[in-house]
Parts: C-alpha cells; sequence; structure tokens
C-alpha cells in the first residue's frame, strides 16, 4: 500500500511569487487561486496546482549546469507555436537544447527550466 496517493502542488522557489504566478496563469490559463507578496497559487480545478513561494536571496537554477532542483514538462499540440507564444509572454530560450528536436527548453522568468513536448499524433 503506498502512502502518497495524490500529487496536489508543486511548490517553486522564487524572488516574486505574484509576479511568477502571473506568468504561468497566461502560459497555462489556469486561474490564480491566491496572490500577495510572500506566497501564490493557481489551478482552480486542475488534478496539480503550481504555488510560489518567495525565498530571499533566492538564486535561479542555471540551465545547462547541474544545479537546477527539478522542471516541468508541458504537451503541446505544436512545439514551435507554443515556445514562440511563452517567448511572447517573457519565457527565454537557452542556447543548449538537448533531445535532437523531440522537445523544447524553455526558462520561465526568473529562470526555473521547463520542457515543451509534442502531443502524440494519431495514426
Amino acid at each position: 500500500m503506498s502512502a502518497l496517493k495524490q500529487l496536489g502542488t508543486v511548490v517553486f522557489d522564487c524572488a516574486d511569487p505574484a509576479a511568477l504566478a502571473a506568468f504561468y496563469q497566461k502560459a497555462t490559463g489556469w486561474e490564480i487561486t491566491h496572490s500577495d507578496q510572500d506566497f501564490a497559487s493557481l489551478g482552480g480545478g486542475t488534478p496539480v496546482q503550481l504555488a510560489f513561494v518567495r525565498v530571499d536571496g533566492y538564486e535561479a537554477p542555471s540551465w545547462p549546469e547541474d544545479l537546477k532542483y527539478m522542471h516541468l514538462d508541458f504537451t503541446v499540440a505544436d512545439l514551435d507555436a507554443a515556445a514562440g507564444a511563452l517567448l511572447d509572454l517573457g519565457a527565454s530560450r537557452p542556447d543548449f537544447q538537448p533531445g535532437e528536436g523531440q522537445w523544447i527548453v524553455l526558462t520561465d522568468p526568473e529562470g526555473h527550466p521547463f520542457c515543451l513536448t509534442a502531443a502524440p499524433t494519431g495514426d
């Protein structure tokens, strides 16, 4: 029997929770459920929520350095279109792109890496 039943929230350390929540709200369309200077969250009906907590002296992870802690993967219909839209929202595209075009690595406005992967197409 597993003690962990369901993942509820993924929490990011950051310098500005409200701004980072606003970026992910625009990127996902999810609802911001709380936002103040120290903590923000979004989800609202999604199986997993994202949350952001202010950490004094926050230092962004460095891609592709080894000092990253985790990253999110998002499935999208069109890799290039999704990457373009996210870049317009404030994401960045690092030079180092592993995976030979199978996915795209971006970083959010505070430097957390996340990946876009193409949704499977029907045969």
